[in-house]
């Protein structure tokens, strides 16, 4: 790769290595520089840029990213498209993260110019969680060193939660008070539902060998995919009455203890197929403890051994330190909540009267053997964006009739007063809790689901892209996502117009997001656009 100080003359076709911000636009770094870039830098007295040449061998940093990130995707996850040498994988299911860490060091020890993050082994995540980044430094990737890491790179996989119902025994003295008893039910069944698990039956014994195994034995012969024991008292030895108890009922104890503290105590055993396990007192608390660790694996469908356990040593230190000042109220709870896709609704705009279309309503009109409308909602759909809210007006009633029942949708009588009155119809009735949205219109059926996720990628508040335009070779067309923030100022437009001055007002987030086809270009206005469409 080429870099350095670049003469505009000698600038059209690289990359921008640096942003410059210019009267009435902004140029981004990475951007692969036009004929109109250069003529703006110019006539802003910009005598030279630092750009990026790529040569043979490099590969472009988008291409790179998805590549390795596509390598890596495993079961229960899936890649975001990639943006600025960055491609995401993103949890498809509620369950534990898994990944072989020392595939992972082996990729990122390659070359300085890939790297891989990803959050901790075995983290609980959920549907819609970032979960890990392939990032490409710097403009383009080594081709040796990102074929290295594609045959190094191990699968990075969600083991998503089961349905699994647990039977829960607890043993009792007689200073045992029921409400003790009655809180720890309450708290077991809270952490089995907490990942889509349950709790059944409880049984009540005394705290003896003999009690405490016919219990156990019950439980089994129930069905249940695992058993839960507590003791009224803890164990402390491996002939103690639990897993005594385990031993009598049949079964073999596999481990007592662990490197978890909270949760030392804890013991693991099976009868046939079925788990068991012995819960550390500190598990009658809602906090995090080993016995969380040992029931999240499980719930997943993961296997947990002895040699597994004695692993946990690493993290292991649970315990209330100095360094965590607030304490967790529920060991379930983070402090910051985990950072997921955006979501992105989706506003389709179906009201217009299609006066250039003469007497047909262009958005009935038909493409690929359907309704332009229902075309583009296929699009729509296709893509990561959701939920879709379709604005209409003229002709409500044969539009709506065109388009599947299960969309949401919202009247504007006020259609005739132009774009304006259609946006704010939208607005008011998408939901609170989304990130951003997607303006799109009705007739553009040559856009495509990969543009759209393509946009989506590209948003990212935190790094100032919060108006995402697509381009094609430079001119700016549609859908256009923008961030929450704007809805207020988009809905407060009057008239016959859209939101594309408000663009140029909040030049500073403006992202240009450039497409391969010139779907984002093309929407269809006149019957002579109809058939020269339909005819190609």
């Amino acid at each position: 790769m080429i870099f350095g100080d670049t003469p505009l003359d000698e600038a059209e076709g690289a990359i921008l290595a640096h942003s410059h911000r210019l009267p009435g636009k902004a140029l981004k770094k990475g951007r692969v520089l036009t004929a109109e870039d250069i003529a703006a830098l110019r006539a802003a007295g910009v005598p030279q840029v630092v750009t990026a040449r790529l040569e043979q061998g490099d590969v472009p940093e988008d291409k790179a990213a998805a590549r390795l990130a596509a390598v890596m995707a495993g079961d229960g996850t899936e890649t975001t498209a990639p943006f600025t040498g960055r491609c995401n994988l993103i949890a498809t299911a509620d369950g534990l993260l898994t990944y072989d860490p020392a595939a992972l060091d082996a990729v990122n020890l390659i070359d300085e110019a890939l790297t891989v993050a990803l959050l901790p082994p075995y983290e609980v995540v959920e549907k819609g969680q970032m979960i890990g980044t392939v990032k490409i430094i710097p403009f383009a990737a080594p081709e040796a060193a990102l074929e290295q890491c594609e045959s190094l790179a191990g699968k990075v996989r969600v083991a998503a939660f089961r349905p699994v119902r647990a039977g829960l025994v607890q043993t009792a003295l007689p200073a045992t008070k029921p409400s003790v008893l009655d809180n720890t039910a309450r708290i077991t069944a809270a952490r089995l539902e907490r990942m889509g698990a349950g709790l059944g039956e409880e049984l009540r014994c005394a705290h003896d060998t003999a009690a405490t195994a016919a219990a156990i034995r019950q439980q089994i012969d129930a069905g249940y995919d695992l058993v839960l024991l507590f003791g009224a008292s803890a164990v402390v030895d491996r002939r103690d009455v639990l897993p005594a108890a385990i031993v009598e009922a049949g079964g073999t104890v596999d481990h007592f203890g662990m490197p978890v503290d909270p949760g030392n105590l804890l013991l693991l055993g099976h009868i046939g197929d079925t788990p068991v396990i012995g819960m550390p007192g500190c598990a009658r608390s809602p906090k995090l403890n080993g016995f969380d660790w040992v029931l999240q694996r499980l719930v997943a469908g993961l296997p947990v051994t002895r040699t597994d356990i004695m692993r946990m040593g690493v993290g292991g230190l649970l315990k209330e330190i100095a360094s965590r000042p607030l304490p967790r109220e529920d060991g379930h709870k983070m402090t910051t909540a985990p950072r997921k896709a955006p979501r992105i609704a989706v506003l389709i705009l179906a009201a217009g009267q299609s006066r250039r279309m003469g007497a047909q309503n262009k958005l009935l009109a038909e493409i690929d053997g359907k309704p332009m409308a229902t075309r583009v909602v296929e699009i729509v759909r296709a893509s990561k964006a959701g939920p879709i809210t379709i604005v209409t007006g003229h002709e409500a009633d044969r539009v709506k009739a065109a388009l599947p029942g299960d969309l949401a949708f919202v009247h504007n009588p006020e259609y005739a007063a132009g774009l304006s009155t259609s946006l704010k119809a939208g607005i008011s009735a998408l939901p609170a809790d989304i990130d951003g949205v997607l303006v799109c219109l009705g007739d553009m059926p040559r856009i495509s689901p990969a543009m759209i996720d393509r946009l989506i990628a590209a948003f990212d508040p935190v790094e100032g892209r919060e108006i995402c335009v697509p381009t094609h070779k430079g001119k700016r067309g549609n859908p256009v996502l923008w961030g929450k923030r704007f809805l207020p100022e988009m809905a407060a437009l009057a008239g016959d117009v859209g939101a594309k001055h408000l663009i140029g007002a909040h030049a500073d987030l403006v992202v240009e997001v450039e497409m391969e086809e010139d779907g984002v270009l093309i929407d269809i206005d006149t019957p002579d656009a109809l058939t020269r469409y339909q005819a190609s």
